[in-house]
Order: C-alpha cells, then structure tokens, then sequence
C-alpha cells in the first residue's frame, strides 16, 4: 500500500531533497510539489491526498494558514528549520515534525509513523465503516465503501474497483448507484462513478 502525497515548500531546492526523498520510498505516492499554499490546495480539490510533508514559513500563505483553510486535513510531516514551532505544530494534530536538513534514517522513521497511523485508521474504519453487499461468480462479498477507487459499466455488469481486487456485478449503474452514498460517491460520466472520499 502507497500513501498518495504532497510536498508544499517555497524553497526549490527543499522541494527537490524532500521529492527525491518520497520517490525513493516504496510506500509513498508523490502526486505534486508545489512552492505555495494556494496551488497545493488546488491540488488537493481533485486528488485524494493522505499525506502533506509542509514547510512551515511560506510567504503569503504559512503552513498553519494553509491548514486552517482545509476543511478536512490528511496527516501532516511539518518540514522546518526552525525548533520553535514543534509545539504550535502538534496543536495541528501532527504526525511528526522533522527539522531542516533532513536524514534519510529520521524520514524513513516519520513515513512508517504515517504508515501506522493510515494501517490504523482503515482497520477502524473497516470495523465500523459503511459497507455493500454484492452478488460475483455465485459468492456474496462484503465490500467497504472505503475500499471502492470506482465503478465502471461493463455491458450488463457493473465493475467494482476495490483497492484489492476487482468484481463484476450482475446490474446498471443507476441501480448499483442507489447503494452508494452521494456524500462519498460521484458519477462523472455515464459509464464511471468514483469515489472521491
């Protein structure tokens, strides 16, 4: 499993340490680097993020402003150079907080905590979470909302994308629509619903 992230940091040269580093990890994800807040949060209206490695001093916009204009907040590693704002960052619910220049050992550390935590929060989820039931190859299957990426029309089946596996379902995508709920589940084309929770 990959955790899907940012990287929001002014400074270039940052990006590029902080973007090499998550692309040599095997469990992250880099789905953009941007220099500001402003093009991060745009970012995050269309992506599913889970993760935010955020420098703290920006201009315009902080790390903390940043946050504060989220209205649902993925696990956040601060990145700065300064000690003083590790007890503001923990107020942010932080995962961890690493200190410029970063080491290889003490990222690797920071990623696994994040890792644990995400492990954590989907095996609660799955405990309480909502869920479907659905009829594939004679067999009747509990799926968790949480787990579908998408639905797509297959002819007379509905493909159900799960982040395990994938399950054909005698039915229309109007009907299969109904079990959804519209809050986490969007139809973006005649033949596609995604989930965009």
């Amino acid at each position: 499993m990959k955790l899907n992230c940012v990287v929001v940091d002014d400074s270039s040269i940052q990006r590029m340490i902080i973007t090499k580093l998550v692309n040599n990890h095997p469990n992250l994800h880099l789905i953009g680097d941007f220099s500001n807040a402003i093009e991060a949060k745009g970012c995050m209206t269309i992506h599913n993020v889970d993760l935010i490695f955020l420098d703290i001093e920006m201009p315009v916009i902080s790390g903390f402003d940043f946050l504060d204009g989220l209205k649902t907040k993925p696990q956040i590693i601060f990145i700065t150079s300064k000690a003083e704002y590790a007890m503001k960052a923990f107020d942010y619910d932080a995962t961890d907080y690493l200190q410029k220049p970063i080491a290889v050992d003490r990222f690797n550390a920071s990623v696994k905590r994040a890792m644990d935590l995400h492990l954590l929060k989907s095996e609660i989820h799955e405990e309480d979470g909502d869920h479907i039931f659905i009829k594939s190859n004679l067999k009747k299957l509990k799926i968790f909302t949480a787990k579908i990426k998408w639905i797509e029309a297959f002819g007379d089946y509905v493909k159900v994308v799960t982040e395990d596996d994938c399950n054909l379902v005698l039915s229309t995508m109007k009907s299969f629509e109904k079990d959804l709920s519209k809050d986490k589940f969007v139809r973006v084309h005649k033949s596609y619903i995604i989930n965009h929770y």
